[in-house]
């Protein structure tokens, strides 16, 4: 079968006729060289500036046992794994992209960014 790549395929005695199977064949990704892909303008990111993400600011965490939990109240006041003052992370869809400090706009709360991470410094 090495020249052939239709082969048959035997069913039982008294199952449905011979079943034909042939290799997938699959239209190669890369694009020739100068075009450009279908719906994108080369790096063009305008498509997905509409996209909502979702954007979470982490003052800190805390690992507590239940009974721990189940004790809190009003008041309670739960000790955070980051000292005051220091910096935040920013996370977008649970990645954090980016690092800031809490600020006061006119009687909310708003956030500054300090830095933005790069690629490899992002984690999750």
């Amino acid at each position: 079968m090495e020249g052939d790549q239709t082969s048959q395929v035997q069913t039982q005695a008294l199952g449905p006729a011979p079943v034909t199977v042939r290799p997938a064949r699959f239209t190669p990704l890369d694009s020739p060289p100068g075009s450009k892909p279908q719906g994108l303008a080369g790096n063009d990111l305008g498509i997905l500036l509409d996209v909502p993400v979702r954007v979470t600011v982490e003052l800190g965490r805390a690992e507590l046992p239940v009974r721990e939990v189940l004790e809190l109240g009003t008041g309670s006041v739960i000790e955070l794994d980051r000292s005051a003052g220091e910096a935040l992370d920013i996370l977008v869809n649970g990645v954090v992209i980016a690092q800031g400090e809490v600020v006061v706009v006119g009687e909310q709360f708003g956030i500054r960014l300090l830095e933005i991470l790069s690629s490899p410094g992002r984690y999750a």
